[in-house]
């Protein structure tokens, strides 16, 4: 017994650490891998816990992460990031507090966890931050760029060689993320749906991002899909959805939500969320917690002004703009089918509203200038497009800003194509440019 009391005495202070879990968080691989976890220690440091770690949990792409607070007492999160549709079946078993998603709950999910609230709600459906589903291929490959239509064609195997394409390179090898994943779940969204395709049964899946990231790199014939923040130096594709122009995946075209395979992650808490679930939402949209999403290799949602270059195509009025004033690294977007702004834009109203009061800019030095689809009454679509920009006005004017002016474009300059319900609701948009 004496030569065990020594061995107690240090397993004692484990024991400890191991309950109570004060926060259980599951779902999207995109967030749990790394983004969450970093986000878990920003807020534990930000309320003043010490000796804070982080531990492989007990499987792969599974982190705990253990702290004392400010009394000394033991903390510990459990992250558990098998995919999207799992998170929200943890929360409906009662095994998370929270929900990590990259793609939006779903209608039959929503209809499965009503007991826990509206969680498509304001207080329940927390934009954390933005990513672009990159399309990837090996660094050598020479093709710039692929239509959407084409992604589906390429991934439901209808094109098997990159001749096809217009490039050499043989057989095209596939990779994609699982079926749990919610990077797969956009991909199919945007790019499978669409085109009425599935995904080829050649496909190679992965559960991890990182994973895909590495074999794609590491295969001349590869194409893949993954978040910006697991490229890994794989080259990433420029995309083009319908008639729109084919854009990159760059920080200020997915911060904007333009670049097409644009998507929002989110946390889902339920409407009795845990103080510390409530704590860690609110922290990932504060300035600290969207600096570590940005650090993350994820984009923020902070706001900046972007000079655009002013282009010989651009409308008259728009070319003007742009030669004059800077545009807002932000869309509002609206709610599907109704004029009411999204759960995202209502908190972009205080973030541009917090921007333009810093930069001394409150009064008379914005102009919003509102995007919508093609309409078959003439004059409808520039009405409308005008409309939404002065819904954005009346929700600034409640924060104390007054615009220089409203403008509505119609149907010009549109980021989608207009031939699909998700395209002309992408197309609905309001930009905000400053002088």
């Amino acid at each position: 017994m004496p030569r065990l009391l020594p061995i107690l005495l240090c397993l004692l202070p484990g024991l400890a650490f191991a309950e109570p879990v004060q926060l259980r968080l599951q779902g999207s691989n995109t967030i749990g891998a790394a983004l969450g976890p970093a986000l878990v220690r920003g807020l534990l440091q930000a309320q003043g816990a010490s000796a804070i770690g982080t531990l492989p949990g007990a499987q792969a792409n599974e982190t705990q992460i253990r702290a004392r607070d400010h009394d000394g007492q033991p903390l510990r999160i459990d992250i558990a990031a098998h995919g999207t549709s799992t998170g929200f079946t943890a929360l409906a078993n009662g095994e998370a507090d929270l929900a990590a998603a990259s793609r939006p709950i779903s209608d039959r999910e929503a209809l499965q966890l009503q007991t826990l609230g509206d969680l498509r709600g304001a207080n329940a459906e927390q934009v954390i931050g933005l990513d672009g589903v990159a399309v990837i291929v090996h660094p050598d490959n020479p093709l710039p760029q692929l239509t959407t239509t084409q992604l589906a064609q390429v991934f439901s195997g209808q094109l098997q060689r990159w001749e096809q394409l217009g490039v050499p390179g043989g057989a095209i090898h596939l990779y994609a993320r699982d079926d749990r994943s919610g990077t797969f779940e956009t991909f199919k969204a945007l790019v499978l749906d669409p085109e009425h395709e599935q995904l080829s049964t050649q496909a190679l899946r992965f559960e991890s991002a990182d994973a895909l990231a590495a074999q794609v790199k590491a295969d001349r014939q590869a194409i893949g899909f993954s978040g910006l923040a697991t490229v890994h130096g794989a080259k990433v594709l420029a995309v083009a959805a319908g008639d729109a122009p084919a854009l990159p995946p760059s920080r200020a075209l997915v911060a904007s939500e333009d670049y097409p395979l644009s998507r929002r992650l989110f946390f889902y808490l339920p409407a009795n969320a845990k103080p510390q679930a409530r704590a860690l939402a609110e922290f990932a949209q504060s300035p600290a917690g969207q600096a570590i999403v940005a650090e993350q290799g994820f984009v923020s949602q902070q706001i900046k002004a972007l000079p655009v270059p002013s282009q010989a195509d651009m409308p008259p009025r728009y070319r003007a703009l742009a030669s004059e004033a800077q545009r807002l690294s932000v869309n509002f977007r609206f709610q599907e089918g109704s004029a009411g702004l999204d759960n995202k834009a209502l908190r972009d109203v205080q973030r541009v509203s917090d921007y333009l009061r810093q930069a001394g800019k409150l009064h008379g030095q914005a102009v919003l200038v509102g995007f919508g689809d093609p309409k078959d009454t003439p004059g409808r679509a520039a009405l409308l497009s005008r409309l939404r920009a002065m819904a954005v006005r009346r929700e600034l004017a409640r924060e104390g800003v007054q615009v220089k002016d409203v403008a509505g474009m119609g149907d010009e300059l549109p980021v989608a194509g207009n031939d699909l319900e998700q395209g002309r609701q992408r197309n609905r948009r309001v930009e905000v440019w400053v002088y």
